[in-house]
C-alpha cells in the first residue's frame, strides 16, 4: 500500500483507491472518499477518477480490503494493558510451568510493590489444579503476588497480600489454600491494584490502546466500577484516551443508581452508562455464576450478587435519568431474576422507555428460549464474546466440566438470538480471552456448537455497527456517506460470502445477491492483517514497513 506524502491535517480530504471497500451502500467499491473525518463517498475505481486531482492525498490500496473500525464492545483496559507488560500466565500449559513464570517475573522485577499477574487456568494443566499458598508463596519469595484465574472472578495470592488486608480471612470467599473469591477477592485485588502508581497504569493503558489500534479497532467499550478497578483509573483512562490518537473509549461504571443524584454522579465521571459489569452473579469458571440447578462438579448453584427487585429498582432509575443500565449476568438463574427485574422496572416507568434506553447485559451465556424471547421483548443488547466458546466449549471445555454435555450445549445461543430480533454486541472481556476481532467473528461464525452458528456476515456487523447500536448510535459503524471514517485497512486474500453451514440462508451467500465479500475465515485459514487503523479520519496505527 503507497500513499502521498501530504501533511496531516484535521480536515484533509483523502482518496483511497486500488482496493475493495466493504460498504453497504456499494457492493462492488473499490474507492472511497474521506472528508472532515467522515465517508463522503464510496464506489468504483472509474468514478474515482473525478475526484483525484481535488483531494489533499491519495492512498494506492494495492489491491487491500477497507472495512468499519471494529468495535470491542467489552474491555478491561488497564489490567489488558498490564497483562501485556506483565506476567502472563495464559501460555502456561502447567502447574509447574506456571510457578516457574512466578519465580522468573519476581527475579526480573524487583522493585514492584506487588506482582500482578493474570491468565492462568487450571482446567487446561494435567495437574488440574491452582497453585497452593504455601507453593506460591515459595515462587513468590516472600513477596506479595495477586494471580487471578482467567475470568478474574477469583485469585491465588501469596501470604504477604493477605497481609496487606486486615480482615480478609473473617470475609465471605476467604479460603485459606485455594482461590478467594466474592468480598475477600475484591479486597485482595483493591489492595494489589492499589500498588499500581498512576504512571505504570498510564503506561498499561497507553499500552493496551495502541495494541488495539495495531489490531483495526477504532472504540473499546471500557468496562469500570467500583468493584473491577477505581475512579482514579476510569477517570485516567478517559483523560489518556482523549488526549492522544487511538481508538475512542465508551466507559460503562458498573454502579446501583437509585435516584438522579446517582445519574448525576454517572456522568459526572464521563461514563455513557450505568452498565458493564454490574454483577447479578459471576463465572462458570470460578463456579460463581448463579445457576438454577447445582454445577455438575460442584455441590452448589454458585453465588447470587444482585435480585431481581434491586435490578428492577436500578433500571427504573437510570431509564428515568435517560441513563443506559446494564448487568453482568452468566448463570440461568442470573439470566432469569435479570428479566425479572427488568419487566418489573417496564411496569413502573413503561415498556416502551425500557425499549428505547437500550439496556445491556454482558455475557448472557446461559440463556433459554424463555429468556431470549424477554431480551427481545425488552429491546435489549446482548453483550457477548464468541472467544469464550472457542476456548471452552465444546464437549471436552470448560463448560461440559461445570454443567455437563447437556447443558453446556445450550450455552452462547448466537442464532436463536437473532433469529429473535435481539442485537449482539462483540467483545473480548479482555483481558479474559485477548482483543482478537477477525478470530472473535470466526468464532461465532465456527461456534463449537453447530445449531448456535451465525454467518460471518452477521458476526463481522455484530463486532463493527453492533457496538456502536449498543451505544445507542445507529449512524456509525459501517461505511457509507455521511458515517464517521473510523475503518481499518487489512492485507487478506481473496473475498467470499460465507456461511458456516446450511441453515444459514442461502440467499446471503449467493454472489446474485450483491452481498459484499469478507474475508475467508474458515478454522485454519490465516486471519487478515492490519495494515492501518483510521479513527474519525486520523490515522492512529500504521503497520511498520508498510
Amino acid at each position: 500500500m503507497t500513499e502521498s506524502t501530504a501533511p496531516q491535517s484535521e480536515h484533509r480530504t483523502v482518496l483511497l483507491r486500488g482496493g475493495d471497500v466493504h460498504s453497504p451502500a456499494d457492493p462492488f467499491a473499490t474507492a472511497m472518499v474521506v472528508e472532515r473525518g467522515h465517508v463522503a463517498w464510496v464506489g468504483s475505481e472509474g468514478a474515482a477518477d473525478a475526484f483525484a486531482s481535488g483531494v489533499d492525498e491519495v492512498i494506492d490500496l494495492d489491491g487491500a480490503l477497507v472495512t468499519p473500525a471494529f468495535t470491542d464492545a467489552h474491555v478491561h483496559t488497564t489490567s489488558t494493558g498490564l497483562a501485556l507488560t506483565g506476567l502472563d500466565l495464559s501460555g502456561a500449559r502447567t502447574l509447574g510451568d506456571a510457578l516457574a513464570r512466578v519465580r522468573a517475573h519476581v527475579t526480573a522485577h524487583p522493585a514492584d510493590r506487588v506482582v500482578l499477574g493474570h491468565g492462568w487456568d487450571a482446567t487446561r494443566w494435567p495437574e488440574q489444579r491452582p497453585p497452593s499458598r504455601a507453593e506460591l508463596d515459595e515462587a513468590a519469595a516472600g513477596r506479595a503476588v495477586y494471580l487471578p484465574r482467567v475470568d478474574v472472578h477469583s485469585a491465588v495470592v501469596s501470604t504477604a497480600l493477605l497481609d496487606l488486608v486486615p480482615g480478609v480471612t473473617t470475609m465471605p470467599g476467604y479460603d485459606p489454600e485455594g482461590p478467594l473469591t466474592a468480598a475477600a477477592h475484591h479486597a485482595v485485588r483493591a489492595a494489589a491494584h492499589d500498588a499500581v502508581t498512576p504512571a505504570q497504569r498510564a503506561t498499561a493503558q497507553r499500552a493496551a490502546l495502541r495494541h488495539a489500534a495495531s489490531l483495526g479497532i477504532g472504540s473499546l467499550h471500557e468496562c469500570g466500577g467500583p468493584d473491577i478497578s477505581d475512579e482514579d483509573d476510569f477517570t485516567g483512562l478517559l483523560k489518556v484516551a482523549a488526549e492522544q490518537p487511538g481508538p475512542r473509549v465508551f466507559g460503562y461504571w458498573a454502579q446501583e443508581v437509585a435516584d438522579e443524584k446517582d445519574a448525576r454522579r454517572i456522568r459526572e465521571l464521563g461514563a455513557v452508562g450505568a452498565a458493564g459489569d454490574l454483577f447479578v452473579d459471576g463465572s462458570l469458571g470460578s463456579h460463581t455464576a448463579c445457576l438454577h440447578e447445582p454445577y455438575a462438579d460442584a455441590p452448589h448453584t454458585g453465588t447470587a450478587h444482585l435480585d431481581a427487585a434491586r435490578i428492577a429498582a436500578h433500571v427504573a432509575a437510570c431509564t428515568e435519568a435517560g441513563l443506559q443500565a446494564g448487568f453482568h449476568a452468566i448463570g440461568d438463574a442470573a439470566l432469569s431474576a435479570v428479566v425479572q427485574g427488568i419487566r418489573a422496572a417496564a411496569e413502573k416507568v413503561g415498556l416502551a422507555r425500557v425499549r428505547a434506553a437500550r439496556h445491556r447485559v454482558e455475557h448472557a451465556e446461559m440463556l433459554t428460549p424463555e429468556t431470549v424471547a424477554a431480551f427481545a421483548e425488552l429491546g435489549l443488547t446482548a453483550s457477548v464474546q464468541p472467544a469464550f466458546d472457542a476456548a471452552w466449549g465444546g464437549e471436552e471445555g470448560m463448560y461440559a466440566q461445570r454443567l455437563g454435555v447437556g447443558r453446556a450445549a445450550t450455552l452462547n445461543p448466537y442464532a436463536a438470538l437473532l433469529r429473535a430480533g435481539v442485537p449482539l454486541a462483540f467483545g473480548s472481556d479482555s483481558p479474559v480471552t485477548p482483543l482478537d476481532p477477525w478470530g472473535t467473528v470466526r468464532a461465532a461464525a465456527f461456534h463449537r456448537t453447530l445449531e448456535h452458528r451465525v454467518s460471518v456476515r452477521a458476526a463481522f456487523t455484530a463486532h463493527t455497527r453492533g457496538g456502536w447500536r449498543a451505544l445507542g448510535r445507529d449512524d456509525a459503524g459501517t461505511l457509507v456517506p455521511g458515517a464517521p471514517a473510523d475503518y481499518a485497512v487489512w492485507r487478506t486474500d481473496e473475498l467470499v460470502v460465507q456461511a458456516p453451514d446450511d441453515r444459514v440462508a442461502r440467499w446471503s451467500t449467493d454472489p446474485r445477491s450483491g452481498t459484499p465479500g469478507l474475508p475467508d475465515l474458515r478454522p485454519g485459514a490465516d486471519l487478515p492483517v492490519c495494515l492501518r487503523t483510521v479513527v474519525l479520519g486520523q490515522t492512529v496505527y500504521v503497520r511498520p514497513n508498510e
